[in-house]
C-alpha cells in the first residue's frame, strides 16, 4: 500500500501548548503516516490531588504498546461508514487509524484531557467523523447507545478492570457487533475471558504480535468479542 502523508499538520492548539509541554511521534501504520501529539512527559502530569480523590494517574498520555499492535490490527478492517466506540482513548492514536478505515468514531476517555488532545489530533489529521465523549465505565451514560465496534488497549491493568470491561463491552455491543481489546499479557488479565462469558459474550484470541518496549519484548494478544 501506498503510502499517504499528509503535506502539512495543523499547529497545536493554543488551549493545549498553555498547559502542556507537548511532542509529536511519527508514526507509520496500515500505509499512511500520522504524527502523534501528545504530552512530552508523563510524569510531569501526576497529580497527588487527583489521585486521592480516584487513584487516577496520567495512563492516557502514554502511547502504549498495547494500541501501536491494536491500531496495526485494526488498520486492515474497512468501517464503510460502521459505529466504533474506543473506551480509553487515551491521545487518540487507535481512534485516528479507525478513522483512517471509514469508521465513524466515538472516542471515549475518563479524563477530560485526554479528550483534548484527541480531538486535537483529529483535527490535525483532518479527520471529521471522529467525536469525543468523556465516559465513566462505572457509571455508563443511559444515552451512550451501541456500537458495531467497541475496541479498547491495555485496559485490564487492575483484576476489577476485568468485570468491568466485560460488562461494558455486553453494554455497548450491538446484535452482531465485535470487541477488540489488546492487552500485553498482564496477570490481571487472566479472569478476562471468563468475565466475558458470565455475560454473555465469547472470547478467543484473534491476533498475537510482538513488539520491543525499551530493552523489553512484549507480545501483546488482540482478543476477538462476540455475543454468545
Amino acid at each position: 500500500m501506498a503510502r499517504c502523508r499528509p503535506a502539512t499538520f495543523a499547529p497545536p492548539p493554543d488551549s493545549i501548548t498553555r498547559r502542556f509541554e507537548v511532542a509529536h511521534t511519527p508514526l507509520d501504520i496500515g500505509g499512511r503516516h500520522y504524527e502523534l501529539l501528545r504530552p512530552r512527559s508523563v510524569d510531569d502530569l501526576i497529580s497527588e490531588e487527583d489521585f486521592a480523590i480516584d487513584e487516577r494517574l496520567p495512563y492516557w498520555a502514554d502511547c502504549w504498546p498495547s494500541s501501536l499492535v491494536l491500531a496495526q490490527h485494526l488498520a486492515a478492517f474497512t468501517g464503510n461508514g460502521r459505529s466504533l466506540l474506543e473506551l480509553g482513548c487515551g491521545v487518540g492514536l487507535v481512534s485516528l487509524v479507525a478513522a483512517a478505515c471509514r469508521f465513524s468514531v466515538l472516542a471515549t476517555d475518563y479524563d477530560a484531557s485526554a479528550l483534548e488532545f484527541t480531538a486535537a489530533n483529529a483535527s490535525r489529521h483532518h479527520f471529521s467523523s471522529i467525536d469525543t465523549r468523556r465516559v465513566d465505565w462505572r457509571r455508563l451514560p443511559d444515552d451512550l447507545g451501541c456500537f458495531d465496534v467497541v475496541i479498547a488497549s491495555d485496559v485490564l491493568y487492575e483484576r476489577p478492570q476485568a468485570e468491568l470491561v466485560a460488562a461494558t463491552l455486553a453494554r455497548t455491543l450491538a446484535p452482531g457487533g465485535m470487541g477488540l481489546i489488546a492487552d500485553p499479557g498482564r496477570r490481571t488479565a487472566a479472569p478476562f475471558a471468563e468475565q466475558c462469558r458470565r455475560h454473555a459474550l465469547a472470547c478467543r484470541c484473534a491476533h498475537q504480535a510482538a513488539i520491543i518496549d525499551g530493552q523489553a519484548e512484549l507480545t501483546i494478544s488482540v482478543f476477538e468479542i462476540h455475543r454468545i
